[in-house]
């Protein structure tokens, strides 16, 4: 058993040690933080069996924010947990509950095929097993407190779960990337997300730091899980950002910008990871890195056409 009743489940989006869901369980009573697509639903539902949980024992769905790789299954998921709320950013509820935009949106960004492939059917959350979660709004799970702060920067419906009790929190996205195939012995690798549409950087570093001031001991992303070396991520995360945006500001005015800013980001990376000690040709780090840098140059390209600051 997770000493501090905390489990990441691997989701399988896209592969192993892509994407988690984790678990919160206290004194019989446990939480989902976020989901996965549509397709993880039955790894979650497995995370009980093998805990030994009835689904009538999870009482919240905690989406930190509602892109699709965080809360594409959760409308699923919620079909088997009847005693569940979706605890959901009041920009983002509305989402969810009807989510013909926000599939035409990543229909947009991923194509049909591509969408259909990764996420599947978006299965509506009913209204009334909805809650809003206004910013510092506290929630108790088998008496632990958790609080969910607002922390835009990668998109402005998300929020992420600070375990009160436990000393640590749950980031979504906002503490960035940081895969476990990346880790060497100079420990973790991170870098943020800007994926489309929404990526503001003064919001994330301010974001970043409002995390930070919780002092944690240890932090749960998404992709992927738990983290601890946090004062030294940090600094990486603070230092991508402003590598990602001096990139993309310095491709801003060319016609093929789109290339020359995925090529900056992936030179950029390749860089940072083999002075982290991570040794892989070209085709192994496409490989495993291609995607991000797809998404991320996206994303900086609608912060640029957005009116950036000089």
């Amino acid at each position: 058993m997770s000493a501090d009743g905390i489990y990441a489940v691997d989701t399988h989006y896209i592969r192993p040690g892509n994407d988690a869901s984790h678990l919160i369980v206290e004194k019989g009573r446990a939480a989902f933080v976020d989901t996965g697509p549509s397709s993880s639903v039955p790894h979650l539902l497995d995370a009980l069996v093998r805990l030994k949980l009835a689904p009538e024992q999870v009482d919240y769905v905690l989406l930190t924010h509602v892109h699709l790789d965080h809360a594409g299954g959760a409308g699923l998921l919620m079909q088997s947990l009847p005693n569940a709320q979706a605890v959901i950013h009041p920009r983002g509820a509305r989402h969810l509950i009807e989510p013909s935009k926000l599939i035409a949106g990543s229909v947009a960004v991923y194509g049909a095929e591509r969408f259909r492939a990764l996420y599947g059917d978006i299965v509506p959350i009913a209204r009334e097993r909805v809650r809003e979660s206004e910013d510092g709004l506290r929630i108790a799970l088998g008496g632990r407190a958790l609080e969910l702060i607002h922390t835009p920067g990668h998109a402005l419906h998300h929020y992420c779960v600070i375990d009160r009790d436990g000393g640590t929190i749950f980031s979504g996205d906002t503490f960035g990337i940081s895969y476990r195939y990346f880790d060497t012995a100079a420990g973790e690798f991170i870098f943020p997300t800007t994926t489309p549409v929404q990526f503001d950087p003064d919001a994330l570093h301010a974001s970043i730091d409002r995390l930070m001031s919780y002092h944690p001991s240890a932090i749960y992303l998404t992709h992927f899980s738990r983290v601890t070396d946090l004062q030294r991520l940090a600094r990486d995360m603070h230092d991508c950002i402003d590598a990602f945006v001096a990139i993309a500001r310095r491709h801003s005015g060319r016609q093929d910008r789109g290339a020359r800013i995925r090529a900056g980001l992936f030179d950029f990376l390749s860089e940072r990871l083999q002075r982290h000690g991570f040794v892989a040709d070209d085709a192994a780090l496409q490989e495993l890195l291609g995607a991000d840098v797809e998404l991320n140059s996206q994303g900086l390209e609608v912060w640029l056409d957005r009116g950036a600051p000089p």
